[in-house]
């Protein structure tokens, strides 16, 4: 019996199985404990990296729409307001406005953050991650993102180059029908010029439909024809008698009827009209008049079909000259099409800064033009309608110190202005950048 039961016990023995979970569960604890870790480690990359995703998009298109000297620091407050601040806690974060555009250019914004997080329970399985943080092993960790401007450019009709900008003080019935844009500040009052788009290089105060303050300044592309202007070949400057005792002006200086101008005419002095006047020359034909005005006098001064005309006042800042059109008339000139002046119907030698303002434009002479009235150094007041000339396309364009815009003043629409040879003044009006990358 006794041997029977020590052979029973050995066999019960090799049948008992308690522990074998114990030794199974050691084995696989530790890919377990791995797997685990990995996963942990994984989703704490993620969610870290989604959070440096959305602050790198929000600081590149702040940078973006900031567009100005500290479109950086811009970016990295606006980081920082997701919690992750540049040089703090082992983050970095780089801002860049020469960043590539993915249709070309090297003008649009990126901004990038990266960091490192330590590594917890991945370790187990051997993983050591990439860098090292604080002594441990660690895993680097980014984001980028590409934001790009607003790059469809704004054209204008009317331009204020000045410290005075533009400026209305009770104009309701006055009607651009295009766009106004000051290279300082605009202020209008009683009226927003019915302007589309009204736009300032500092701040807008009330002038047009769609208001813009902090936009780009324009460029003035106009100041460098005036190398253009022919020498001047005058002797004497004639000017109109505003004494009994004054001598009357040359009949060189008194047009009426029709006149054939052929290439390049210089008038010394003043040029009053004696009559309505038709200017019958080749397209590209250029007036210049030298240390005088134009006096329509109560008369028109019109080109004819297929003419294309640039008056240039141009001369000196004696003081004793006038130098822009005046008079009661009307002046209807249609600029050439091509050409060194294509696209420009009257030029102020931008060196002139005397006798170069005009009291009532659009009114006292009215004007149908089509093409550009350059008028750098000039305050002007537009007092009345601005019409295309009669033979000429729906274009203009008004380039000037500073402008008030008084309540009859009126710009009608433009839409022409590529067939009629005119570059208009433009530039990029900022709006919301968007994200490209």
């Amino acid at each position: 019996m006794a041997i029977f039961s020590k052979f029973f016990h050995i066999r019960r023995l090799r049948s008992d199985q308690c522990g074998a979970v114990s030794v199974i569960m050691g084995v696989l604890l530790v890919p377990l404990m791995g797997a685990l870790g990995i996963g942990f480690e994984v989703s704490n990359w993620s969610m870290r990296t989604r959070g440096m995703q959305n602050a790198a998009d929000a600081a590149a298109l702040a940078a973006a729409t900031n567009n100005g000297l500290n479109y950086d620091v811009e970016a990295k407050a606006v980081a920082s307001r997701y919690g992750f601040v540049d040089g703090v806690g082992n983050i970095s974060v780089t801002v860049s406005n020469a960043a590539a555009c993915p249709g070309g250019g090297n003008n649009c914004y990126s901004a990038t953050i990266s960091g490192y997080v330590p590594l917890y329970l991945s370790q187990v399985v051997g993983y050591r991650g990439d860098a090292t943080l604080n002594g441990g092993p660690a895993k680097q960790i980014g984001a980028a993102s590409v934001a790009k401007r607003p790059s469809a450019p704004t054209d204008f009709c009317l331009l204020a180059l000045g410290p005075q900008g533009i400026r209305s003080n009770g104009a309701p019935k006055a009607n651009m029908a295009c766009n106004a844009m000051s290279n300082t500040g605009s202020t209008c009052n009683g009226g927003n010029l019915g302007a589309p788009i009204g736009a300032a290089h500092n701040t807008n105060n009330g002038c047009g439909i769609s208001q813009y303050s902090n936009v780009p300044a324009v460029s003035d592309a106009y100041a460098a024809l005036a190398s253009k202007i022919p020498p001047d070949p005058c002797s004497s400057y004639p000017q109109e008698p505003t004494k009994k005792k004054d001598p009357a002006l040359p009949a060189s200086n008194q047009w009426t009827g029709s006149q054939s101008l052929g290439g390049t005419f210089v008038v010394c002095g003043d040029l009053q009209l004696t009559g309505n006047v038709s200017i019958d020359a080749p397209a590209g034909a250029v007036l210049v008049i030298e240390n005088g005005q134009l006096d329509t006098n109560g008369y028109s001064f019109a080109t004819t079909k297929g003419t294309g005309l640039t008056v240039i006042f141009s001369g000196n800042n004696s003081g004793s000259y006038a130098h822009g059109p005046t008079g009661g008339g009307s002046l209807d000139i249609s600029a050439p099409t091509s050409g060194t002046w294509s696209g420009v119907a009257i030029y102020q030698d931008p060196k002139l800064t005397s006798g170069v303002d005009i009291s009532a434009a659009g009114n006292s002479p009215a004007w149908n033009i089509t093409g550009l009235v350059y008028l750098p150094n000039a305050s002007v007041t537009l007092s009345g309608a601005v019409n295309k000339a009669g033979f000429g396309k729906s274009c203009f364009a008004l380039v000037v110190k500073d402008i008030t815009v008084n309540g009859t003043g009126m710009i009608l629409p433009n839409g022409e202005c590529i067939p009629a040879g005119l570059s208009m003044p433009s530039t990029t009006i900022p709006g919301r950048a968007t994200l490209v990358l």
